[in-house]
């Protein structure tokens, strides 16, 4: 039985960096010389598609191959599920994550690769006074630890980029940098990123995206209009605009959604004649300038009068489309039936919806100060001052329609902040009948001590994003208590791995040797460690499971079957018979198996476990 262990992929979130070697060596695998890459062989094979030249095009910046090189270190973490921090959580298919989002981000690579329809994220705008992710290369962990504790052995602040830093910039570049490498990979082909941003870093974000996802995959740079009025009190001009950049992970794949139409587009649509095609409204018959076929006579069916296009004009149809519409009663000859004709455009059968422009106004996608009410609107008053960075749902749901989102995809934000974005998707799921599906990332930055979510009680900004969809869930079920809409989450915090590391300190030698035989930490539960081997199965964190008690003993049920594990110690050969059972009952096309190592009651057990499990069909066994 095949152990797992520290150094096993099972153990590690998916390594990037093996991920291209193996890519390449498909496209190119006689650049390969010893399993390593001939760089003057790979340059000969792409021959004048090659630029080293010094003075070439390029944007970097200082600290940028670091930044390169920590989206492709694999994460030994693990995402530990908080049920009693969840809202319905055996069937919810939305997920809440506090914790480090680039940490996050690499433990989703193998359970969310490729299933992500959009990204919505509002990062740190870098105005001087933004909590910074700062990254380790040796233990980005512990890292995240220490920076959520806000303070360094010193008494320091971590977590502030200060404009007086002369990395001002870069600090910010190799923040969002592998963030965006590693967003990337979960896009589906079809996906697209969505980034709000405002003047500070606008120009370096838009080449980083150039970078990440290709200049022919840039969709619109949108100037949000955030306010309803300019300030009069601004210093020069009236600063009223955000930005919202787009980029499709294919532009040829990507197909852009509408907008829903307006009351004031469909008020131009009656029924006069009580059609009972339903409304319309009467388009020109006659087009400008000169066209063969276009010229010949219309006959009123009613008054039997003769009509022909205008001097410089022609019939915008042809003759045998004009003789099909009269047929269909789709000319219009006025109230009396004496009128010259035009033809009925039915609103049932135009475009339903409309093109959106880079323009994104108030109107239509909300202001700050509306988003502030919305919050309000949830915690009472003092949700006046909790969060003062807030983004309306407005925007993000018209984002959600451009970027083409349809039933049961997911939307991930891995800057969740106060929680809009699962908000939003909640309050469209429940009007429109939709069924999307949010991740939300939120790192527990702690909240400023003489603020007034301080004092309320919100010690990180995670709370009030897990207040926030909670409230808004309860909100948005009183409104819409007809809907079947999921307003769940399953709550998961970063942690480090659960699987115990070999610690050799040698002043201690025999506590370590006890300790040896337990592969799992002391203090986590199975289920701490059955969501560790999803993610590292790449399986999604909302797939059903299942609790079966097979002679005694826990057995978890993945997946109808995909997946049996059974973390329990004193594991006899009753307990494997019945596992085998089971799986015969469920009959999955394939069956993967997972043991604690240290579980069964003894080595025959272990050795006889194999040989039952593979004469019912189960030949993927490991232990941890």
């Amino acid at each position: 039985m095949e152990k797992i262990t520290g150094d096993s992929p099972e153990a590690k979130s998916l390594d990037i960096t093996q991920q291209n070697i193996e890519q390449l060596k498909q496209l190119f695998p006689d650049v390969f010389s010893e399993n390593k890459i001939d760089f003057e062989a790979l340059k000969a094979v792409l021959g004048e598609e090659v630029d080293d030249s010094a003075e070439r095009y390029n944007f970097t910046w200082n600290g940028k191959t670091k930044a390169r090189q920590i989206a492709q270190i694999p994460s030994t973490g693990t995402l530990r599920p908080s049920k009693e921090e969840s809202v319905n959580w055996d069937e919810t298919e939305n997920l809440f994550i506090e914790g480090d989002n680039l940490e996050v981000l690499k433990l989703l690579q193998k359970s969310y690769h490729k299933k992500i329809k959009l990204i919505y994220i509002d990062p740190p705008y870098n105005t001087g006074k933004d909590f910074v992710y700062k990254d380790s290369f040796q233990d980005n962990i512990k890292n995240y630890f220490e920076r959520t504790g806000q303070l360094d052995s010193d008494g320091k602040k971590l977590s502030t980029n200060l404009d007086t830093s002369g990395r001002y910039h870069s600090n910010w570049l190799n923040m969002i940098y592998p963030r965006l490498k590693l967003a990337r990979n979960l896009l589906q082909d079809n996906g697209v990123i969505a980034i709000s941003i405002d003047e500070n870093e606008i120009h370096n974000l838009r080449l980083v995206c150039d970078q990440i996802f290709g200049e022919n995959n840039f969709i619109t740079q949108a100037g949000w209009q955030k306010v309803y009025s300019p300030k009069n009190q601004a210093r020069y001009l009236s600063n009223d605009y955000e930005f919202v950049l787009m980029y499709a992970k294919n532009i040829d794949n990507f197909n852009v959604g509408l907008l829903p139409r307006t009351e004031e587009m469909n008020k131009r649509y009656k029924n006069p004649d009580n059609d009972v095609r339903g409304p319309w409204k009467a388009g020109d018959l006659v087009a400008a300038g000169e066209r063969s076929g276009g010229y010949y006579i219309v006959e009123n069916p009613y008054t039997g009068e003769q009509y022909n296009v205008p001097s410089g004009k022609h019939w915008a149809f042809s003759q045998s489309n004009m003789e099909k519409m009269l047929e269909e009663d789709r000319v219009y000859f006025g109230a009396k039936k004496d009128s010259f004709p035009s033809f009925k455009q039915f609103l049932s059968e135009v475009k339903q919806g409309r093109v959106a422009s880079s323009f994104f106004s108030f109107k239509d996608y909300g202001h700050t100060d509306g988003a502030k009410k919305e919050l309000i609107s949830l915690f009472g008053e003092e949700g006046k001052t909790i969060f003062e960075t807030v983004k309306p749902t407005k925007l993000i749901q018209n984002i959600i329609r451009i970027a083409n989102t349809v039933e049961g995809e997911t939307i991930l934000d891995f800057f969740a902040g106060s929680g809009t974005t699962a908000h939003a998707v909640m309050a469209l799921n429940a009007s429109e009948g939709t069924n999307l599906k949010c991740i939300s990332v939120q790192i527990p930055e702690p909240t400023d001590e003489s603020s007034e979510a301080n004092r309320q009680g919100f010690k990180f900004v995670t709370n009030i994003t897990r207040q926030r969809l909670v409230k808004a869930g309860e909100k948005i079920k009183k409104e819409f208590s007809e809907s079947n809409t999921d307003y769940g989450f399953k709550s998961f915090k970063l942690d480090e791995t659960n699987i115990r590391p070999w610690d050799a300190d040698f002043d201690n030698l025999e506590s370590v040797l006890r300790q040896a035989t337990e592969s799992i930490k002391s203090d986590r539960s199975n289920e701490d460690v059955l969501y560790e081997i999803l993610l590292k199965y790449g399986i999604e964190l909302t797939v059903p499971v299942e609790t079966e008690v097979i002679n005694g003993k826990q057995v978890f049920v993945v997946g109808a079957g995909a997946l049996i594990v059974c973390l329990d110690d004193g594991i006899t050969s009753e307990v494997v018979e019945g596992i085998a059972k089971l799986k015969d009952e469920l009959d999955p096309e394939t069956t993967q198996a997972v043991f604690k190592d240290a579980g069964f009651s003894d080595s025959n057990v272990k050795t006889n476990a194999i040989q039952i499990l593979k004469q019912a069909g189960i030949d993927d066994v490991k232990s941890i």
